[in-house]
């Protein structure tokens, strides 16, 4: 079976709708355009629809008319990113500094092209949920959605999510089972020294160089502490310090963030980390306050609700374009808080053009929205009667 054709028969509609949804992105807990468009959708449609879960999201309800059957949740994350859009396509960003760089403009379209197809072919057993994601960003918006009782409201017996793929050829699917994308911890350093003139740096404790010196060891600790068979990464992506050319300032931040497969590698890193700041600062008779934060948890596919997808897929796009080899990712993704409450599974999805996500000049193939919408609309009809 391909692509749906009650689904390839309104892509164009679909398509209309991710542009609209692209040329007004908004950033996360401040989806209100997007959620009132994805509400109207869906009532629209005859979908029971609440809103206002975890500020800006919203959560349709259908019941199929096939029978007692599992609670099927699917879910689509709608923020964009603070960045400047350089693509000057003609549905290109009208909200300057803010684009859709991760592709959720295309999630949140696949996930109402499923919507439909399925109020329109109700023969399904069980309910199907659609879960409607504000700030997936690193902002927290599944742990806000779950915080407020998400699945206490809407129980699901599984849910499954997707995201576009522009590493993958058109027309491939990747999912497979255990850990798939990492846990993320985000992290600020602030060392306090003494400022003092350019000129006279004797007269106090300069931060900058402290900074330059935390930074180098900090890198040891991947190489030297961290298991090589464990995959992890600590990156510095932020140094602020200093406003002049003749002060040495009286204070310096490093910021960064930290990636992990496991919870074991994660707490050795953190560790390690407030060990160093703590040795460097009384080397140079400085202060160091490190603060670390759990942004992510790792992506973990539970065996069962990933090889229901691997056998929709291959209904969708052929067996030969399912590919089940492990790849865990360093990228993170938050619907791994769903996960660790429901059973379920992520899968990305190939489409056309070689710029990655997160980039200015990131182009969304709409090729991309009947698949995916079939591959979710799939499961709820395969995976309700099992």
């Amino acid at each position: 079976m391909p692509v749906l054709p009650q689904i390839d028969a309104f892509t164009d509609e679909l398509t209309a709708i991710r542009r609209d949804l692209h040329a007004h992105p908004e950033i996360g807990f401040e989806e209100v355009r997007t959620s009132g468009i994805v509400a109207e959708k869906l009532a629209g449609w005859g979908i029971e629809v609440h809103r206002g879960i975890g500020t800006t999201g919203v959560v349709g309800v259908l019941h199929g008319t096939g029978g007692s059957g599992k609670r099927i949740g699917l879910r689509a994350d709608m923020d964009a990113l603070p960045i400047q859009e350089i693509t000057n396509l003609p549905w290109r960003s009208t909200v300057a500094g803010t684009m859709h760089a991760c592709g959720h403009d295309g999630h949140t379209t696949m996930l109402l092209g499923a919507a439909r197809y399925l109020s329109e072919n109700r023969g399904f057993k069980g309910t199907a949920i659609f879960v409607f994601q504000p700030a997936e960003e690193g902002l927290g918006g599944a742990r806000r959605m779950i915080a407020e009782k998400l699945f206490e409201r809407f129980p699901c017996d599984e849910i499954y999510g997707l995201h576009n793929a522009p590493q993958l050829a058109p027309g491939q699917i990747s999912v497979f089972p255990g850990p798939a994308m990492a846990g993320a911890d985000f992290f600020d350093i602030r060392i306090t020294g003494k400022g003092s003139h350019g000129a006279m740096p004797q007269m106090g404790r300069d931060p900058i160089v402290v900074a330059m010196s935390l930074a180098a060891a900090l890198q040891t600790i991947v190489s030297r502490n961290a298991d090589p068979r464990e995959a992890a990464v600590l990156s510095i992506t932020q140094m602020h310090a200093g406003s002049a050319y003749n002060v040495i300032p009286e204070d310096a931040v490093l910021a960064g963030t930290i990636r992990t497969f496991s919870e074991a590698t994660g707490d050795l890193i953190r560790s390690r980390m407030r060990e160093i700041a703590a040795g460097t600062a009384a080397t140079f008779g400085v202060t160091i306050d490190v603060d670390i934060r759990n942004i992510f948890n790792v992506l973990v596919n539970h065996e069962a609700p990933t090889q229901a997808v691997i056998e929709a897929a291959a209904e969708i796009v052929g067996a030969d374009n399912v590919l089940t080899e492990p790849k865990a990712m360093m990228g993170s993704e938050d619907f791994a808080d769903m996960l660790q409450v429901v059973p379920g599974a992520y899968a990305w999805v190939g489409h056309a053009g070689d710029v990655p996500v997160h980039n200015p000049a990131y182009v969304l193939d709409d090729g991309i929205l009947p698949v995916g919408a079939s591959l979710l609309a799939r499961l709820v009809e395969t995976r309700s009667a099992a």
